[in-house]
């Protein structure tokens, strides 16, 4: 009788945990390239989500092209939500380039994590600010790409354009090993830290970390808000052995406009009071914040997560 009563017990529990299973909303959450940060990260924002729903959700991570795609995929209503970078997202939401029409159907939850301008040069170019990038062969990153673009942002600033630098239109990992053979002066790279690219650089070679501050910083920041005035932490490389004055972009959490209330409210309260556990998960969890859950971000939120945000006094 206790075998049968304990078979008995041990079906229902499964017949439950089954049950919620089924009754979980289940949600498509697009990320980036199985090689990148994204994908990763979205892996463990969305197991957490999950376990920690008691039931609610059940978050299906899908690889895909990153923030321009994300942008559209949300846009339609393709999938629930998604991780894009802010400028991105600050464009499709204006129609500005490389966006032909207004993604205005797309809402914020709130800032991940920073991914910092990298601006770095071999020592033997001599260059100590980006002043000197003028006669220079620099890589701005692959045509089109948000890094070129935040390069073409920021290069006027400092009397710079693509007739006084010679601009190499390359991706990061052909930027890395041309920088390595000498071929390239420096590059600029828009990326979170530590970047492996950047740490076999190092290991190998010296190299300057050039510094953006200054007023013309300011002039940056008030132009395009998006960009936020931030540092690379010291120590993140080798030789580098202090903070790095520079703007940095953030990768948010993003979905449609027309997601019910209560369910945006529940997703930004799981994200940000279960970092810890997402940390343990991945890295970059650690940079996940609730004090900066409004950093850099330019979209309207949705009103779900600024019902969150404003509970939890978030200004």
């Amino acid at each position: 009788m206790k075998k049968l009563l304990s078979l008995l017990l041990a079906a229902g529990l499964v017949l439950s945990a089954a049950s919620a299973f089924a009754d979980a909303k289940r949600l498509t959450f697009a990320t980036g390239g199985t090689s990148g940060v994204y994908f990763p990260l979205g892996g463990a924002i969305g197991q957490v989500i999950s376990s920690k729903s008691d039931g609610k959700f059940s978050v299906t991570p899908q690889a895909t092209g990153a923030s321009g795609e994300n942008m559209r995929l949300v846009e339609m209503g393709e999938v629930d939500f998604a991780i894009v970078q802010n400028d991105v997202a600050d464009a499709a939401y204006k129609g500005s380039a490389p966006f032909r029409s207004k993604l205005a159907n797309v809402r914020a939850i709130g800032r991940l994590y920073p991914e910092y301008l990298h601006l770095v040069a071999s020592e033997e170019s001599g260059i100590k600010s980006i002043e000197q990038f003028k006669g220079k062969q620099v890589s701005v990153g692959a045509r089109g790409s948000g890094n070129e673009v935040n390069c073409r942002q920021i290069f006027g600033f400092f009397g710079l354009d693509y007739k006084n630098v010679e601009p190499i239109f390359l991706p990061y990992g052909e930027t890395a090993d041309q920088f390595k053979d000498r071929h390239i002066d420096a590059f600029v790279f828009t990326i979170g830290t530590p970047n492996p690219a950047i740490q076999d650089i190092t290991t190998a070679q010296k190299v300057v970390f050039v510094p953006l501050e200054g007023p013309k910083v300011d002039d940056i920041v008030k132009k395009f808000p998006f960009l936020v005035k931030d540092a690379i932490p010291a120590k993140t490389y080798s030789g580098q052995d202090k903070p790095v004055p520079t703007l940095s972009v953030q990768a948010i959490l993003v979905v449609n406009k027309d997601m019910p209330d209560d369910m945006a409210y529940n997703l930004t309260k799981l994200l940000y009071e279960n970092v810890d556990d997402i940390a343990k998960a991945h890295n970059k969890g650690s940079e996940i914040s609730l004090e900066k859950a409004r950093q850099g971000v330019t979209i309207p939120f949705h009103p779900g997560a600024e019902k969150y945000l404003q509970e939890k006094g978030v200004k």
